[in-house]
């Protein structure tokens, strides 16, 4: 089976490094908040261009930490994407706040700019935006929008590390940028991990505090926070892989450029914005024969994967808000044709050969 994301490769290629650093970490009895957590934290501020960066225990905590530091909460709105993973609406209900969907642009699958303005109210407080696949979203006008009318903006680059817009790393933009470090993103952990970056200095006091029982000093509690400490064997895991990640993201890039080259006319395929640099956690393209498509590759030993099948609105968890079919429709007809090819570092030059042929066998038996 060709996977999606072959972490047992890649875990074979790093294994002495990692196999060290582990050992290092368990021979020190330091196990959370320690000198490996700080060495990634000034790291990944390092590279996204930011001056503090906080390991948190996932990048769904980042989010929420983000929302609390921000004193978002009951009766505020947070204008965001319905068009992606449940995380980044969840949390904003999590803090007692409404999300507010927007519909998504229909080729860069990213929330629409254009539509922003029409649903903000005396409510709105802030912008989730998210940097889907890893593409940027367009920064420029989010970012106008939010000055215009004094809304911060927290970014979800939950998928996107090492993403550009305008050559400048996403999480850079807004108050903070939140990243995710699960097992299968362009970083990953093995297991939960996530960060906060901010050039706030007072909102990096206030998640330090807040990830960590509302303390800053112990026994000492000024906020009512939660535990979410990013530990030291994902920490140092995480900074050996660090220095790979440029390297894999070109990687996907390449084997993205192959299969745009090889797809176009058969299937849709991803649109790379010309003032954006994509790192691509996921190559999705677009075929009303998803289902048929998707059950033809596994028959030939090829994973796929759809994300996301069922948009925020539309979920169950959410039917008090009132959303219905046909409210963002660009979202809509996305979840139902939409479909991931396998794309990750490790893959061979011959896998994707046979992820293409495939392709082209099951649309060449259908002309």
């Amino acid at each position: 089976m060709i996977p999606l994301v072959d972490l047992k490769t890649e875990y074979k290629v790093l294994k002495d490094e990692i196999n060290q650093v582990i050992g290092e970490v368990l021979e020190s009895g330091s196990f959370i908040l320690g000198s490996k957590g700080n060495k990634l934290e000034e790291e990944i501020s390092n590279y996204i261009g930011v001056a503090h960066g906080l390991g948190v225990a996932n990048g769904t905590d980042a989010l929420l930490l983000s929302l609390e530091a921000l004193n978002i909460g009951y009766g505020d709105e947070v204008i965001t994407t319905p068009f992606t993973f449940f995380a980044t609406a969840e949390v904003i209900a999590r803090v007692g706040a409404t999300p507010v969907f927007v519909d998504i642009d229909p080729l860069t699958f990213n929330m629409s700019p254009a539509l922003i303005e029409h649903a903000i109210t005396e409510r709105t407080k802030a912008i989730i935006v998210v940097h889907l696949f890893g593409q940027s979203a367009d920064m420029d006008a989010i970012m106008e929008i939010s000055r215009k009318h004094n809304l911060r903006v927290i970014e979800d680059a939950c998928q996107s590390i090492g993403a550009a817009f305008q050559g400048k790393k996403v999480g850079s933009f807004g108050d903070v940028g939140c990243f995710s470090f699960f097992p299968s993103k362009n970083l990953g952990a093995y297991g939960d991990a996530g960060m906060i970056v901010t050039n706030d200095s007072e909102l990096d006091c206030k998640i330090k505090s807040l990830r960590n029982h509302g303390s800053c000093q112990r026994y000492v509690h000024t906020h009512i926070g939660l535990n979410s400490r990013l530990d030291e064997i994902q920490a140092a895991i995480l900074c050996i892989k660090l220095k790979r990640l440029d390297k894999w993201n070109e990687r996907r890039r390449e084997l993205a450029a192959k299969y745009t080259r090889r797809l176009t006319g058969i299937v849709d395929v991803p649109i790379v914005a010309a003032d954006r640099e994509h790192v691509f956690h996921q190559y999705c393209i677009r075929t009303i024969q998803r289902e048929e498509l998707a059950q033809f590759l596994q028959q030939k030993q090829i994973a796929s994967g759809i994300y996301y099948p069922i948009p925020l609105h539309l979920q169950q968890a959410f039917d008090q808000l009132g959303y219905k079919n046909g409210d963002f429709p660009i979202s809509e007809s996305t979840a139902q044709n939409i479909l991931a090819l396998p794309i990750n570092p490790m893959m061979t030059d011959k896998q994707q050969e046979q992820i293409i042929s495939a392709i082209v066998e099951f649309f060449g038996d259908k002309a």
